[in-house]
């Protein structure tokens, strides 16, 4: 724009030149050379203008390349930075679902090892009372070893003797669901059963797992492993993705087991069940109750982890109670 201003200015200029020599008779020859320098000027300015718009032009060439190189450096960043943020979440991802499994391998090895303990204690409490049995039989053979008056042993001696030698071979079976009621599942023992599907669960074979745990709760619903084995069949339905079966597993526990060990794992497992689902405000409510109920265990440092992660106060604020 500055540049046809000049032009203009020096067109006017050299018109007014020419008019001016027109009015005012000069002598041709200095008429002449002021019209060649006003004609040189002119030129000049025009080449003057030339080479300030292939400067400019220039410049903008420049400057567009400079934008289209930032503009793919921009472009270039996001897509690292994209690429960043999905191997972020895939190893975010992989980690938990990792982290799962280890708790729930660690969890049956656990429970392996309560079982064992059980079972160390039941041997125990079986020593101690076949102990009290021998030591009976022996006070009272000495109680009848002297003989009676006359050279007879004391009546009664030997009805002593065998008495104590009958009660072991009529005595119940030891408690712990070593036999089978009847009519149910013969051949196996609820101690076998359990180890058995225990066992299949903690090496993934789920579908075998749960048909066991499922004839367990069936066949031995008033054992102490009970509510074990109805807990087992949530975490079978949780590995698989069925999360709606494995919120009505851990129900049952929390239902019909009152007294269960299980009862924090159930609570914790069903919100985080009800999370994967969807239902987040349930899964909440419920990973909360699993702090206030259960406090200082495993289960209630997992909820506060997972609430956490959630960006969610352990405990609800006071308006919403």
């Amino acid at each position: 724009m500055r540049t046809k201003s000049v032009a203009l200015a020096a067109a006017a200029v050299l018109v007014g030149a020419i008019c001016g020599s027109m009015l005012s008779p000069r002598p041709t020859g200095a008429v002449s050379r002021e019209i060649i320098q006003l004609q040189e000027q002119v030129s000049q300015l025009l080449q003057g203008q030339q080479a300030m718009r292939s400067a400019i032009d220039a410049n903008n060439a420049s400057m567009r390349t400079l934008v289209q190189q930032s503009l793919d450096s921009v472009n270039g960043l996001s897509a690292q930075m994209g690429t960043l943020q999905k191997n972020v979440q895939e190893a975010t991802a992989n980690s938990s679902a990792k982290i799962d499994t280890m708790s729930t391998q660690t969890q049956g090895l656990s429970d392996n090892l309560q079982d064992v303990q059980a079972r160390v204690g039941k041997i125990a409490t079986q020593l101690n009372d076949i102990q009290g049995t021998l030591q009976s039989i022996d006070g009272r053979l000495a109680g009848g070893a002297a003989p009676a008056p006359g050279g007879t042993a004391a009546p009664g001696t030997g009805g002593a003797t065998g008495a104590p030698g009958s009660a072991p071979a009529g005595s119940a079976p030891p408690s712990g669901g070593g036999g089978n009621p009847p009519g149910q599942m013969p051949g196996i023992s609820s101690d076998t059963l359990y180890q058995n599907a225990l066992r299949d669960f903690t090496t993934g074979n789920y579908d075998l797992a749960r048909q066991e745990f499922g004839d367990y709760v069936k066949q031995f619903p008033s054992t102490d492993l009970a509510s074990n084995a109805q807990f087992y069949l949530g975490e079978i339905a949780y590995q698989q993705g069925e999360f709606k079966d494995a919120i009505a597993q851990y129900n049952l526990v929390l239902e019909n087991y009152p007294q269960s060990y299980k009862q924090g794992a159930s609570l914790l497992k069903k919100g985080f069940a009800e999370i994967s689902l969807g239902t987040k405000a349930s899964g909440i409510r419920d990973l909360r109750e699993v702090v206030r109920r259960f406090p200082g265990t495993d289960d209630a440092r997992r909820a506060q982890a997972k609430l956490k992660e959630l960006g969610v106060a352990t405990t609800p604020h006071p308006a919403t109670r």
